[in-house]
């Protein structure tokens, strides 16, 4: 008779605990900033020890590239966008107007999350060399775009005329984080009307 696997407790403490720690580094960098904002101030939001946090993380940098990374992913899954369901699905449409609409939603969805932290990233890169080194690559952004344009491109309904480097342009240019914080934070847009704007946009750049 197999047993049932116990839950692991440590392992769930220790997971609720990260979530607290980066609830707190998250909101203490957009409203402080990264630099004025101690390992000790994130500690003290959290309600965990300051050795809790250079145990379980090593250093602001790391705590950093990890709110960030968890904003963009939208939980704590070691699973890259281009692996992500909903850029999947959207890659798994027939027609390049379903494609469109379907990576517009789900990149909407993404920007909610990270467009608020974006400006206080650049702060941070400008102030401290080491921020930049955290994504060393090349920009991932570019490369998520990039891959949906040559799948839109091959698909029923995409223009013929239109090359892979343009539509990866356009795609890179229109959902921006500088776009939706322009539309969105700056002038009131909802996340809805983004994304219902940027496929009207898009969809004559793209599709026939």
């Amino acid at each position: 008779m197999s047993q049932v696997k116990k839950p692991d407790g440590r392992a769930e403490k220790s997971r609720i605990t990260r979530a607290k720690v980066l609830d707190a580094a998250a909101e203490l960098f957009v409203r402080d900033g990264y630099g004025a904002t101690a390992l000790q101030d994130i500690a003290a939001a959290a309600g965990v020890a300051v050795q809790t946090i250079y145990y379980g993380f090593g250093n602001k940098q790391t705590v950093l590239k990890q709110v960030v990374d968890r904003s963009i992913a939208g939980d704590d899954e070691p699973v890259a966008t281009m692996d992500r369901p909903w850029f999947r699905q959207a890659l798994a449409t027939g027609t390049a107007e379903q494609h469109l609409r379907a990576h517009i939603d789900g990149t909407t969805e993404v920007l909610t999350r990270v467009a608020p932290i974006m400006k206080m990233l650049e702060a941070a890169a400008a102030a401290d060399a080491g921020v930049a080194e955290l994504w060393p690559n090349a920009d991932p952004r570019l490369t998520v775009q990039t891959t949906a344009a040559q799948s839109l491109l091959g698909k029923p309904g995409a223009r013929r005329d239109v090359t892979t480097e343009h539509a990866t342009d356009v795609l890179y240019a229109v959902l921006s984080t500088e776009l939706y914080l322009l539309l969105v934070t700056n002038r009131g847009w909802t996340a809805q009307q983004f994304a219902d704007w940027a496929y009207d946009v898009l969809k004559p750049q793209l599709c026939t």
